[in-house]
């Protein structure tokens, strides 16, 4: 490669690196320090917890945490079933309307959830489960991305393997769970990354239904904490934005290596 061209293409990755970690960078200045320094940058300035104890008192966080892993968790486990068996139909089962079925649920990536927003709405209100955890990752409990990556994958395993566990005498989930899943894992571990990640950070949907605490995820309570109308304290609001995003950092610093591995061996580009 062109020096040149290797200096500048370089020196734009930590630019745009730059401009993507600086909000959290200053997320993190302002939620330490008293809210006087929350724009002044001190290398004297004293060190503070005050704000984390102030966001922890004006929001129910711990409850928001809650509901936000019970959601994600729900959303998580059903995709990873209702995926593998399709995925599994897709590639190994021939039936009549199989390549329709798979070229549907390609067609699945391409719609944008926020269009079903009223038609998913409509169709909680009439099995009266609005305001419930099951209402806010019903419209999400399979994954059009997820069946597309696991038939990708369980394509590329050997028929011999499979045959060899019928002469074992498996039954057609023995062969799924003892065969094909074990040599998809790094295909598992880098779509539940990506679902967590996604869920997580979801607000749009659970903005829309849901009510109350009861089932009020961290970004919508989020939302709601750091409205103007809630008066306005950078240092409290960033605090509280540590105080959501906390757990998602931590699991990446703990499984960075893992997320970038599975990502290759996955083939996400």
């Amino acid at each position: 490669m062109n020096p040149v061209i290797k200096l500048a293409s370089t020196s734009v990755a930590w630019l745009l690196g730059i401009a993507w970690v600086f909000p959290l960078l200053y997320a993190f200045w302002a939620a330490f320090h008293p809210p006087e320094y929350a724009t002044q940058l001190s290398l004297f300035a004293p060190l503070s917890l005050e704000n984390f104890k102030a966001a922890w008192q004006q929001a129910p966080f711990l409850r928001y945490m809650f509901n936000t892993l019970v959601i994600t968790s729900l959303i998580l486990v059903s995709q990873l079933v209702l995926c593998t068996l399709a995925a599994y139909a897709l590639a190994r089962m021939q039936f009549f309307g199989s390549a329709l079925v798979f070229a549907l649920i390609l067609m699945q990536l391409m719609v944008v959830p926020e269009i079903l927003i009223v038609e998913n709405y409509q169709t909680l209100a009439t099995f009266n489960i609005i305001d419930t955890y099951l209402g806010v990752g019903l419209p999400y409990l399979a994954s059009a991305f997820g069946i597309f990556l696991l038939r990708q994958t369980f394509m590329t395993v050997p028929q011999d393997l499979e045959d060899a566990a019928k002469i074992e005498g498996c039954s057609l989930l023995g062969i799924i769970w003892k065969v094909y899943v074990p040599l998809a894992k790094p295909t598992y571990f880098a779509f539940a990354l990506v679902s967590i990640s996604y869920h997580w950070n979801n607000f749009l949907w659970p903005l829309v239904v849901t009510n109350t605490e009861q089932s009020r995820p961290l970004t919508v309570g989020m939302a709601i904490f750091g409205a103007p109308e809630s008066g306005v304290d950078w240092s409290i609001i960033c605090a509280g934005t540590l105080i959501s995003v906390g757990p998602l950092l931590l699991l990446f610093l703990i499984f960075q290596r893992q997320f970038v591995q599975s990502f290759i061996h996955a083939g996400i580009k």
